[in-house]
């Protein structure tokens, strides 16, 4: 039965916007992506000046959405944080154990670079990857009866990302997550002096170490991450 005019304008226009969206998905839209985060990254000084409640968090506020949805889902009795910096971003977790009643931080950093204190956060300093921070990190997630999450935000090296992927993934309880921040210092032009950074260490990890997997969703929860591959999530003991 023959459709009226109205009826097949409409059919062309839904074609339209289809292939319209189909272009727009595919290398445009990278294109368009790429230029936003290097705009957003020049405009901000990549984040640096960002606070939370009047306390620096050098943290992409997308990235940082992403981070507090997921604290409130995996619910962790531990989190465990490298590369305290200024303090703001443990603070941040800190307050939202608060609001959840649960949950504690430790943070790790060489040098203290911040004034603040929290009781839920115990702040470590020395390297990441040093025995006595290893050790106390590893008897905290031993102590810990809820899940346990692990943050890695200090050296974004590869060899040093590789070394704490080694030394704290295996800290990470089934169902959590270890998040390895930064993997844009390999895909973002700007950022090209700091290769190889934290990407080729995830992808080395990820083919030894079957217990875990990219949670795609959370890597591409926005257009635009600091964290591309970055979120892993432990699926077996």
């Amino acid at each position: 039965m023959p459709r009226n005019r109205a009826d097949v304008d409409l059919a062309l226009n839904a074609q339209v916007q289809r292939a319209r969206r189909a272009a727009y998905r595919g290398p445009l839209r990278r294109a368009v992506n790429r230029l936003f985060f290097t705009d957003l990254v020049d405009r901000t000084d990549d984040f640096s000046d960002m606070t939370w409640l009047g306390k620096p968090v050098w943290q992409s506020v997308l990235d940082l959405w992403v981070i507090q949805e997921t604290l409130y889902e995996v619910h962790p009795g531990l989190l465990i944080e490298t590369g305290t910096n200024r303090g703001g971003s443990s603070w941040f977790y800190a307050q939202l154990f608060d609001l959840m009643d649960h949950g504690r931080v430790v943070t790790v950093d060489v040098e203290r670079m911040h004034d603040l204190s929290h009781p839920r956060v115990e702040y470590l300093i020395g390297s990441s990857t040093g025995p006595e921070v290893v050790a106390r990190a590893q008897a905290l997630a031993q102590e810990t009866s809820g899940p346990v999450m692990v943050i890695l935000d200090s050296d974004h090296s590869r060899n040093h990302v590789a070394a704490e992927l080694e030394l704290y993934a295996p800290l990470v309880t089934p169902g959590s997550y270890v998040l390895v921040q930064d993997g844009s210092t390999d895909t973002l032009g700007i950022f090209r002096s700091g290769r190889p950074g934290p990407l080729p260490a995830i992808h080395d990890f990820l083919a030894s170490n079957p217990a875990f997997e990219i949670d795609r969703a959370r890597c591409e929860r926005f257009p635009i991450t600091h964290h591309p591959d970055g979120w892993l999530r432990r699926v077996s003991a």
